[in-house]
């Protein structure tokens, strides 16, 4: 049985979240996926709610998402670029925020490059954050419906297994997923060249694999993440041709192995470096089911958050 209540105000990481927390948020997403498949997808339930989208990084898929769930909910939406804005200027994130803040928002969504923005923000200002990625730290929205999107294929994800194949040093969506699918019960395991796994990775309860045959007939499920060239400052390896020789799945080794899995992706896809085409077309794909999910997860998200309001 579900709570009915989120634990937190915020949602700034999966680590500040409880397995109750993703039950309800799974529960209420389940509720919102039937309205976004009606004829008529919107509801009133946040008409007086008015949430500012504040991107300090680019974004195309999570900010897509965030601002459909934000319409469907009925809520008044502000949509806000920093390329764009006096944070060019020199502006500070306090000031920015707090002038948004003034033309009385009540929630704000932020993607920041620096990890623990969002932490630092909840503590300043009185809106209640939700984090839609901060630096290489955390993308909780992203892992919560990763985890939604297997347990629609796969059911329970207790005993599960998942493997997380690609850039993890740099990913943010790598350290949400695994904290999420641990606390779900899941068994995970990383797969990558030796310089794109972090050192102490294997604190955080994963196997870590380095072979991508062994990893791939080990696993349920395969979440592909993109190498992150844009927070690279030196060379991982030495070419991405390398890397999808090494590291990129493509249909002959999917058809070669020897039961089926579910291939996954966040997004943006590098078609032919860390999947083919043929891969994330193919049946096995549960790529675009990701995005839809994605605007159920975090109609969810926003919908239990306004419910903690004070």
């Amino acid at each position: 049985m579900a709570a009915e209540r989120l634990s937190t105000r915020h949602l700034l990481g999966i680590k500040d979240i409880n397995r109750n927390d993703i039950e309800l948020i799974f529960e209420t997403a389940d509720n919102f996926k039937g309205v976004i498949n009606r004829p008529i997808k919107k509801v009133p339930s946040l008409r007086d709610i008015t949430i500012a989208n504040i991107f300090f990084e680019n974004s195309t898929r999570t900010k897509l998402s965030f601002e459909l769930a934000e319409k469907r909910l009925s809520a008044d939406v502000i949509n806000f670029a920093a390329s764009s804005s006096s944070v060019s200027k020199g502006e500070t994130l306090i000031d920015t925020v707090n002038n948004i803040l003034a033309m009385k928002v009540d929630m704000v969504v932020m993607r920041h490059p620096y990890a623990g923005a969002g932490v630092f923000l909840s503590r300043h200002i009185n809106a209640q954050i939700v984090n839609a990625g901060d630096g290489a730290h955390e993308h909780p929205t992203q892992a919560l419906l990763d985890a939604f999107s297997i347990r629609e294929k796969l059911g329970d994800l207790a005993g599960k297994k998942v493997v997380i194949v690609g850039d993890i040093l740099h990913s943010r969506v790598a350290i949400s997923n695994i904290l999420c699918l641990k606390m779900l019960g899941a068994e995970v395991m990383v797969c990558g060249p030796t310089t794109l796994i972090p050192r102490h990775i294997h604190e955080l309860g994963v196997k870590v694999e380095h072979n991508l045959m062994k990893a791939l007939n080990w696993c349920d499920v395969a979440n592909m993440l993109r190498i992150q060239l844009e927070r690279q400052d030196i060379k991982y390896f030495p070419s991405q041709r390398e890397y999808a020789m090494m590291y990129g799945l493509n249909k002959e080794i999917l058809d070669g192995l020897d039961k089926e899995i579910i291939v996954m992706h966040p997004g943006p896809i590098n078609r032919g470096v860390e999947i083919t085409s043929d891969v994330a077309d193919s049946k096995q794909s549960i790529i675009l089911d990701q995005v839809e999910n994605g605007v159920a997860v975090r109609m969810a998200v926003l919908y239990l958050l306004a419910a903690q309001r004070d």
